[in-house]
Order: structure tokens, then C-alpha cells, then sequence
């Protein structure tokens, strides 16, 4: 009964490390040292390559890496009735919200604006910038944890917050907006756009030409879900409108970004390597094996996701 590691992004010797310390009985073996398939029982994975998980004949659990599963979801081969985990980590919900607020602020105080000046060697008090938090409007798509925990720090700081989710949720002291009726009067009353969703056939391309057009006119985005909820065109192409003043982009339809993609040169987008926050084995091993032991013991899984609902 084994272990089995997948990612081609992350430190193996530091995630097989924290696993074996963490569960000496547990044997751990990366990819591409599989061995014999059929002593794999689990899979700790972040973007498996089509096929792998499906060639595991024995495979009794899938637990991702991290707070997403669209990556796993992705394989058109996934073996069926094997259930799937996320992490849920308070160190990653952290990282989230210290990107969203870095960038949120950024925008607030008109960084793009007086980094431009810097470029040209202007000096000019830019008091026409000047907004109160309680005048900027965050509206944050997406309330699950990482979500609430955005929206809480930036109403904390004085801003003017509002939220939207698929279905009706509760988060006091932000005004909530949901279901596709409430997205319109939600995108209308947003000046900073930040996307925390889930990636599901439901959410798949939600920024784009038709929803940016509700937004005010010269709207910052900051999009820290998934490459798959823009549609890169319609980002351009609201940008040279000014219907979007400036994007900050952390996440992309491939990764890496390729070289030739548009967004790198472009002067009015931040592009970042998919950082906002990072899976250490340090906080997550132990839900992994928690979740391990709590199958071998017939007990229920922590963060088990709904595989109707893709998250």
C-alpha cells in the first residue's frame, strides 16, 4: 500500500521528505518511479498527465496539492468513484490574501500611474487620484474560504466590499450578491474585480467581453482563480477601450505562460508565475495523511470535493 507523488513543478525531495517524516509506514514513491502500478493505493498530485491516474488499476484516493481540483478534473481518463480531496490551508488562504491586498492597494493608490510618472521622470502630486477605502469598491467573485477571508481583511481596512457566489451565501459586513441574476448588479458596482472562483464548466470563461462590459468604465482586475475563467481576447480588447485601466494575472490557460503570449509586453498588465500562494508540505502533509488514514480506517475524508460540482 503505497503513496504514490506527482508534480513537475514542485520540489520532490522536499515533498517526499515531509511525507516520510511524517508517516514513516508510509512508503512514498515519486513519479516517474512508479514501479509496479498496482501498489499504488494513493495519489498526492498536482496536474497528473492524462492517463496516469487511470493506469493505477488499485487506486483508492486522489488528493490534490491544492485548494483546486480542475487539474484533476481535466483528465478525460480519470478513473471513475475514486474520490477526490483539496487542501485547505491556512497558510495558503494567507498567501491568497496577502496577494489580493497587495494588488488591490497597488491599484487604490494609483501605483501603475505614478510608476509611469517614474519612467518619464515626472514629478507631479496626482491629488485627482485620491479615493477614501470607503469610496473603492472590491467586489470579490468567489466566497469560499480564501474568498472570505479577502473580503474580511479589505472590509477591515475600510473598503466598501461586496462578494458574489453561485449560490446564496452569508459573509457580515459585505454587501452579497449571487446566482446569475445578482452578477450584472454586482460587476456594475465593482472598481476592483478580484476572481477567487472554483474552475468549473459553470465558471469557465465568466471574465469576458459580456461581463466586463458592466463594469465602470477604467475597472481594475485582479485574477487569482484559474487561466480558464478569462478569455484573453476580450481582456485586450477591454483594455484598449479602458473599459479595464489595468490587470493583474497570476494564473493562465498555459503555464508556463508562452513567451510569444501578448500579456507579457503588454504595458497595462502585471503578469506574476502563478505564486498568490504556494503548497508547502510543511502545512499540508499532515492533512494528507489524515486523509489517508481516515480512508484505510473507513472513516470520512476531510475536503472531500463533489465531483458533480467539480470542487
Amino acid at each position: 500500500m503505497t503513496l504514490l507523488f506527482f508534480s513537475e513543478v514542485d520540489r520532490v525531495d522536499w515533498w517526499t521528505g515531509e511525507l516520510n517524516k511524517a508517516a514513516p509506514d508510509i512508503p512514498v514513491r515519486a513519479w516517474p518511479d512508479v514501479g509496479d502500478p498496482a501498489d499504488i493505493r494513493w495519489a498526492l498530485v498536482w496536474k497528473p498527465r492524462h492517463g496516469l491516474l487511470a493506469s493505477l488499476p488499485k487506486l483508492e484516493l486522489i488528493l490534490s496539492m491544492g485548494a483546486g481540483v480542475d487539474h484533476v478534473f481535466a483528465d478525460p481518463t480519470l478513473p471513475a468513484g475514486v474520490p477526490v480531496t483539496r487542501i485547505v490551508d491556512p497558510m495558503m488562504t494567507a498567501g491568497i490574501t496577502e496577494y489580493v491586498l497587495l494588488h488591490v492597494l497597488r491599484y487604490h493608490r494609483f501605483l501603475p500611474v505614478l510608476e509611469a510618472q517614474q519612467r518619464e521622470r515626472v514629478w507631479k502630486m496626482r491629488f485627482d487620484l485620491h479615493r477614501l477605502p470607503a469610496e473603492r469598491r472590491i467586489g470579490i467573485l468567489g466566497l469560499g474560504v480564501m474568498g472570505a477571508d479577502s473580503a474580511a481583511k479589505l472590509a477591515a481596512l475600510g473598503f466598501a466590499v461586496a462578494v458574489w457566489s453561485r449560490t446564496e451565501k452569508t459573509l457580515p459586513g459585505v454587501a452579497r450578491f449571487h446566482g446569475p441574476a445578482g452578477l450584472a448588479p454586482f460587476l456594475a458596482s465593482t472598481n476592483i474585480l478580484v476572481c477567487l472562483l472554483p474552475l468549473t464548466p459553470a465558471t469557465e470563461g465568466i471574465l469576458c467581453a459580456a461581463n466586463f462590459a458592466h463594469l465602470p468604465e477604467g475597472a481594475f482586475l485582479i485574477n487569482a482563480g484559474r487561466g480558464g475563467h478569462l478569455v484573453d481576447d476580450d481582456l485586450l480588447a477591454a483594455l484598449d477601450t479602458g473599459r479595464i485601466a489595468h490587470a493583474t494575472l497570476d494564473v493562465f490557460h498555459t503555464e508556463p505562460l508562452p513567451v510569444d503570449h501578448p500579456f507579457w509586453a503588454h504595458q497595462r498588465i502585471t503578469v506574476t508565475p502563478h505564486n498568490a500562494a504556494i503548497s508547502d508540505p510543511r502545512s499540508i502533509v499532515g492533512q494528507v495523511i489524515d486523509n489517508i488514514r481516515r480512508l484505510v480506517a473507513g472513516r470520512p475524508l476531510v475536503n472531500q470535493v463533489d465531483t458533480a460540482q467539480g470542487y
